[in-house]
């Protein structure tokens, strides 16, 4: 196996780990040296002298850019049977974590298994609270439960390398987007309970609160702007073929149809960054599947409220998008694209 380091302006905490590794399991460690710069320069070259391959980044690219970097060193190995665990540099993860998430890998071949933390003990606020809405984002983008998203104790088959390389994302939120496209990949996620550890109160944790957690939501705050501006199309054409027909349900099908193309194109190039053909061949007959399921909800919503329970049309169209707008995100995230 693999342990797969990336380590951004270390302490003496990566070399202790170095050291504490080799006496816990027998692994070739690998370290990418994410543009530290000369001031570090002395403890990646100690990490040579124990044995370690250190690679380097002239600047700083980012975490996901540094696992990309070791993933694409390590293929060269061509190991078809060996796994890869990637691991944080600042002493956060236990030698003896580390080696149950390896045996994990090795014994479930083809998946990603996660050490996850369960945030017990002092853990500062910033880490519970990010990792707890993180959680639910994910929880309500992709149907699936983790107990810690942000976990960077990962184990990975090494046939799994060549896609990861591919995977968008240079910092935090390549972490995320990785177990987004699990799914997409086939690739079942396998969550082991590990130690909560946090030295100094997480003080050399690179995690920027704002830049970062932006990133990582990303993917949903593109969804939630797509479907304001196709909502917006939809609310229009809805009252203006109502005031011209006078026939909800030909009201209805009218303004979905027209903001479901909209919604389709928009979310196929920017949202879920599906640009191929083949990709389009795919998901089109899927989306306008999905678009005739909640066309059929959304008009038996909105006749319950507005014709049965005579709620204006406005709240009733509000109150029915509302219901129908997680369950799209989740229908597209998980079998469309």
């Amino acid at each position: 196996m693999i342990c797969l380091i990336p380590s951004y302006e270390p302490d003496i905490r990566l070399i202790t780990l170095i050291r504490q590794l080799k006496e816990e399991l027998v692994a070739q460690i690998v370290i990418v040296d994410d543009g530290s710069g000369p001031l570090y320069q002395q403890l990646f070259q100690q990490a040579r002298q124990e044995g370690c391959i250190v690679l380097t980044h002239e600047a700083n690219l980012g975490k996901g850019r540094a696992l990309k970097t070791g993933f694409a060193h390590i293929r060269e190995l061509a190991d078809p049977h060996g796994v890869v665990v990637c691991a944080d540099s600042d002493g956060q993860h236990l030698p003896a974590d580390i080696r149950r998430i390896a045996e994990a890998a090795i014994a479930h071949q083809g998946h990603i298994v996660l050490g996850g933390r369960r945030f017990t003990g002092e853990v500062p606020l910033r880490s519970k609270l990010g990792n707890t809405l993180t959680r639910k984002v994910y929880a309500l983008a992709t149907g699936l439960h983790l107990y810690d998203t942000q976990t960077g104790l990962r184990g990975f088959s090494f046939s799994m390398l060549e896609r990861l390389c591919r995977i968008t994302g240079e910092r935090f939120e390549y972490e995320m987007n990785m177990l987004l496209a699990a799914s997409e990949e086939g690739w079942p996620l396998m969550e082991l309970p590990i130690d909560t550890v946090y030295l100094e109160n997480n003080q050399s944790s690179h995690f920027r609160p704002l830049t970062d957690s932006i990133k990582i939501y990303l993917p949903f705050l593109r969804y939630s702007a797509s479907s304001v501006l196709a909502a917006a199309i939809d609310f229009g054409m809805l009252f203006l073929l109502a005031w011209l027909t006078d026939h909800l349900l030909i009201a209805v099908a009218g303004a979905r149809l027209c903001s479901s193309i909209f919604n389709y194109a928009v979310n196929r190039r920017f949202v879920f960054r599906k640009k191929h053909g083949a990709a389009i061949a795919r998901s089109m007959p899927k989306y306008f599947a999905l678009v005739l399921v909640i066309l059929l909800l959304n008009y038996g919503l909105m006749a319950l409220a507005h014709e049965g329970l005579d709620m204006p049309l406005l709240a009733s169209k509000l109150v029915t998008e509302a219901a129908l707008f997680l369950f799209s995100y989740w229908a597209q995230r998980k079998l469309v694209y």
